[in-house]
């Protein structure tokens, strides 16, 4: 079977590549076969779900091929979101499953998302490591003996009904809200939950299509949201709700038009779910605001800093039996969601949060805007990213300095962190001070040391 494996492929948290020059069906094969002995050999029950790019069937199907060799019995949920596998793998305790999607990526691109029993995600450090080492060393490669089953099942309405399990339907407001799935999978969650809200909805790109032809699926990127901030504005909605490729990540756009930031976001659901959990731990990534302590912090709960990375998240959630975990790019965890994160449920209490408080978004966000100043994540293309970070801890010597994930360095009035990326040659850094000058002063200041 001649297909050479380009190595590159294999990243941190799933597979990723171009497609058809380094995945199609075949490698997909490979990596069903790989997956089932990861697991453990034996008879495996798994679910397979793909996203709606126009490589998804090919790679699903070799996928299903490889996995059903080695023996595997087979649950094909069809047209889903990340978040809709990881629910039906965790729910029906099934061994692991697998979801064919390049998430946020463009449409040249696609990949597998891998899950082991309780939707614990394969990372490169466990799972993804083992099966790129056996298919690189040429295992896999031939056909595999067995023949498990596959049987399909479509699994919308199950999972309409554990994300309304989160809230009070009857505190949802009779607003005007703006969604935007992109042409992603977005789509499927939202048709099959919002329909039962007391919602007016203005739907925007519910078609699903795996050329992504209105704008990429990424609405972390300032120009693929521009339009839903327009059209909330337009349609004088409270809400806009707009999310990523395969629906892990969701979005806000308040009843002024403006984005809300993911650590605004994580503030206002951490306090909100201190109040229905007294006492509650959140987690949150070190990037985050400072918005996010003190609100928790506010409410009565314990405020957890962590590593940025949902395999950190979900681990430290689980260790210390956190509630709700967010980060700043729009990834929120849930306890009652076996840890994982999910697109949908945190539309819901954003929504059922403006019921009980019969405020706008706006109004909430208010006090958060007036005192926290932020940058948002910005990006410094650097030759030598050891001696930026050094010309900062020489430059920042007398502050709080952590390195849980990159530096962090903390003074009373303003704090910051510098992180490398992990896919590019970048530094990433977050800033924020407690007046805008203030926060445009230090922003400029250390961007200047990091570019050196």
């Amino acid at each position: 079977m001649g297909t050479s494996v380009d190595p590159g492929i294999f990243k941190a948290y799933d597979i990723r590549a171009l497609y058809p020059g380094q995945i199609g069906g075949e490698v997909a094969r490979r990596v069903g076969r790989a997956f089932i002995d990861y697991l453990g050999g034996a008879p495996k029950r798994i679910a397979v779900g793909r996203d709606v790019r126009l490589s998804s069937p090919e790679i699903a199907g070799g996928f299903i091929d490889g996995a059903r060799s080695e023996g595997a019995e087979i649950t094909d949920i069809g047209v889903v979101g990340t978040d809709m596998m990881y629910f039906y793998v965790a729910s029906q305790d099934l061994d692991g499953g697998a979801i064919v999607t390049a998430s946020h990526n463009p449409k040249e691109y696609n990949g597998i998302k891998m899950v082991r029993r309780g939707a614990l995600a394969l990372s490169g450090d466990a799972g993804i490591k083992e099966i790129k080492e056996a298919i690189m060393a040429g295992r896999f490669a031939d056909k595999g003996t067995k023949e498990g089953k596959v049987i399909a099942r479509t699994i919308s309405d199950e999972y309409a009904d554990h994300c309304l399990g989160f809230i009070d339907l009857t505190k949802v407001p009779r607003i005007k809200a703006v969604l935007d799935p992109g042409n992603g999978m977005g789509a499927i969650g939202a048709s099959a939950i919002f329909k039962r809200l007391p919602l007016e909805l203005v739907k925007m790109y519910f078609d699903l299509d795996g050329t992504f032809p209105n704008h990429p699926p990424d609405p972390l990127e300032e120009p693929n949201r521009r339009e839903i901030m327009e059209r909330v504005v337009a349609e004088k909605a409270r809400l806009g709700m707009a999310w990523d490729g395969d629906a892990d990540r969701c979005f806000f756009i308040d009843d002024t038009g403006q984005f809300v930031p993911g650590d605004f976001v994580t503030a206002l659901l951490g306090e909100s779910f201190v109040k229905k959990f007294p006492g509650a731990k959140i987690v949150y990534d070190v990037r985050a605001s400072r918005a996010v302590r003190d609100r928790v912090q506010a409410a009565g709960g314990v405020a957890l800093m962590n590593r940025v990375g949902h395999a950190f998240i979900k681990k430290r959630m689980r260790d210390e039996n956190a509630v709700f975990g967010g980060e700043v790019s729009g990834h929120f965890y849930f306890r009652d969601n076996w840890f994982a994160d999910n697109g949908i449920i945190p539309a819901l209490l954003v929504l059922e949060l403006l019921g009980l408080e019969g405020r706008k978004m706006s109004e909430l966000l208010a006090p958060l805007r007036s005192k926290y100043f932020i940058t948002g994540e910005i990006n410094s293309k650097v030759a030598d990213a050891a001696a930026a970070l050094r010309r900062l801890e020489e430059r920042y010597g007398d502050a709080q300095i952590t390195k849980m994930d990159g530096v962090s360095m903390d003074y009373p009035d303003w704090h910051f962190n510098v992180r490398l990326s992990n896919t590019e040659p970048l530094l990433r850094l977050n800033l924020e001070a407690f007046s805008h000058e203030d926060m445009v002063r230090r922003r400029d200041e250390v961007l200047a040391l990091i570019r050196g």
